[in-house]
């Protein structure tokens, strides 16, 4: 089932506001190239007064991918559909559940790596790695690359959650494997363009010619979706 945009544009919104105070917070305690490492204890108390937060808005991102993930299976299966109407205590409540947890702890990863990468900066001006010029036109791009970790997140993370519900579902009405499907267009990476219309069983995840392993649309940035392999409808 292939997922919407809409959800990754919503969610990616709603990530860079944490990446804009992440990245106040870090500017705030920067002297120059000067990363001062007691703001690391601000970004980790922010990190957890945001789990409420991040709770709701995962739980929005993963009710979204639900109801458009449903849309796919009923258009497919009327029949099929209907058994969806209490997923929420079965194996696709786990799933969403245990993907829910999953972006909850990413979303306060967000300031950690932030914190630690200013801090990281700092210390290589320090020990002669990098000029403290350079170091401190690289702290003072923290909101800039707060906000691209956020967004990739949003990108791969939705995906993913589509990927995941679609598996979690067609293996609980028995449905085995499913048609790889890429986005067509010129960003599809090379070992991705390669699976496009093969038959992939759940239970055996692809090694592909890039040597990563796994299952359409569940790699960093992956715009590849799934097509279940639904009896009588796919023929």
């Amino acid at each position: 089932m292939k997922p919407t945009k809409t959800s990754e544009q919503r969610y990616g919104r709603e990530l860079k506001k944490i990446a804009k105070v992440t990245a106040s917070i870090v500017m705030s305690h920067t002297d120059d190239w000067r990363y001062d490492v007691a703001a690391n204890a601000l970004l980790s108390a922010y990190s957890k007064s945001i789990a409420p937060w991040a709770s709701r808005t995962a739980m929005r991102m993963i009710k979204e991918v639900l109801v458009s993930n449903n849309r796919g299976w009923s258009a497919a299966s009327k029949s099929i559909g209907k058994q969806f109407k209490t997923e929420m205590t079965g194996k696709v409540g786990m799933t969403a559940r245990q993907l829910h947890d999953a972006q909850v702890e990413l979303i306060q990863s967000i300031p950690i790596e932030a914190g630690a990468r200013a801090q990281r900066l700092s210390m290589e001006a320090v020990t002669g790695g990098r000029r403290a010029s350079e170091v401190a036109e690289e702290i003072a791009r923290t909101e800039e690359v707060t906000k691209n970790r956020a967004m990739l997140i949003a990108r791969t993370e939705v995906s993913k959650a589509n990927a995941s519900i679609t598996q979690a579902r067609a293996e609980s009405v028995g449905v085995e494997a499913y048609v790889w499907h890429t986005s067509e267009d010129g960003d599809v990476r090379e070992s991705h363009a390669d699976m496009d219309g093969e038959i992939v069983r759940y239970d055996s995840p692809p090694m592909l010619s890039d040597g990563m392993q796994g299952h359409a649309g569940e790699f960093p940035n992956c715009r590849c979706w799934q097509e279940p392999i639904i009896l009588g409808v796919n023929q």
